[in-house]
């Protein structure tokens, strides 16, 4: 009998797995509305939704540069049904700018998908006398601090790529935070600030209705959505390379099963013409892999990104 029960057990726990999900799944975007991780979310909720016949509800949970919506799914059950959409950039930073964080960004979520790259746009309010980098580092040397730069959130990694730019160039500017890169981009299209590095998907609109000037891209090589628009690194600054990455974590201990069929069936949807084309006219680029490739990244990145803090001497306060 004991036997019996143990395989009948083994044979119920594939099953388990294969039966995911059988209720409502909470999809945490840790920033406010309208930004890139918010964007995405509601991107591929419906898809995931009309996939599983489960409904997919996008969650707000905003504060502490996304840092509080990281903790509340840090410490939800780890069953696969409360996730976070976030820029993984900003969630391996936290661990390097917030010396008392609440939970542990290497060790408390399992890694799920890697969803996109959005290269930050270098841009500036269009009364800004500065049509290129060049013009630009010109500008802030003549009045140092003078510029006020817009980020989405204190530590976040719109502001390390105004820090390295800044300690690349020589120059320096006064951060203004704001909440989310949505709210970024209305503070310098709105004129309370005159520059800002922000993800493209969350930006570019604003650039193209002409709220914005775009002087550079943040990426390796140029984008096919922007072709005429130059990057930081071709403008003077070899190497220069940041960005908006956006992933999908859960709590740390989500079986396997049930981690490797939401890989799975997010892969398929972001390789899907439809998506793919849509976010690309965004300049963004799907960047989907296995949650292993993921979590390596995770790691590889947080310490890049405790180097450049280091160096930098800025304090996050």
């Amino acid at each position: 009998m004991k036997t019996l029960l143990i395989v009948l057990a083994l044979a119920a726990s594939p099953a388990l797995a294969q039966s995911y999900p059988t209720k409502n799944i909470r999809l945490v975007v840790p920033y406010a509305a309208g930004g890139t991780s918010d964007i995405l979310a509601r991107q591929l909720g419906p898809k995931l939704t009309e996939a599983w016949g489960e409904p997919v509800i996008v969650e707000n949970k905003t504060g502490a540069n996304g840092n509080v919506g990281a903790d509340f799914v840090a410490k939800s059950a780890p069953d696969g049904y409360t996730l976070l959409l976030t820029d993984v950039g900003g969630l391996v930073i936290s661990a390097s700018v917030y010396p008392h964080l609440p939970f542990n960004p290497s060790k408390d979520f399992s890694p799920v998908v890697m969803v996109a790259y959005s290269p930050h746009v270098l841009a500036v309010h269009p009364s800004v006398k500065a049509s290129n980098v060049k013009e630009l580092i010109a500008l802030a040397k003549a009045s140092p601090g003078k510029l006020n730069f817009a980020v989405s959130g204190i530590g976040g990694a719109p502001q390390l790529a105004g820090i390295e730019f800044a300690q690349r160039a020589g120059v320096q500017w006064t951060y203004i935070p704001y909440k989310g890169g949505s709210d970024a981009v209305s503070g310098v299209a709105g004129g309370q600030a005159e520059v800002l590095f922000n993800g493209m998907l969350a930006t570019w609109p604003s650039v193209q209705g002409g709220r914005l000037r775009a002087l550079a891209i943040s990426s390796a090589k140029r984008v096919a959505a922007a072709p005429d628009t130059p990057t930081v690194a071709e403008q003077g600054l070899p190497g220069f390379e940041t960005g908006s990455f956006q992933g999908i974590v859960g709590p740390a201990g989500i079986p396997k099963g049930t981690v490797a069929k939401l890989n799975g069936e997010l892969i398929r949807v972001l390789n899907t013409a439809e998506m793919k084309e849509r976010l690309a006219k965004l300049g963004t680029e799907v960047r989907a892999g296995t949650p292993e490739s993921f979590g390596s990244w995770l790691i590889s990145e947080q310490a890049k990104w405790a180097k450049v803090v280091r160096e930098s001497g800025v304090k996050f306060d």
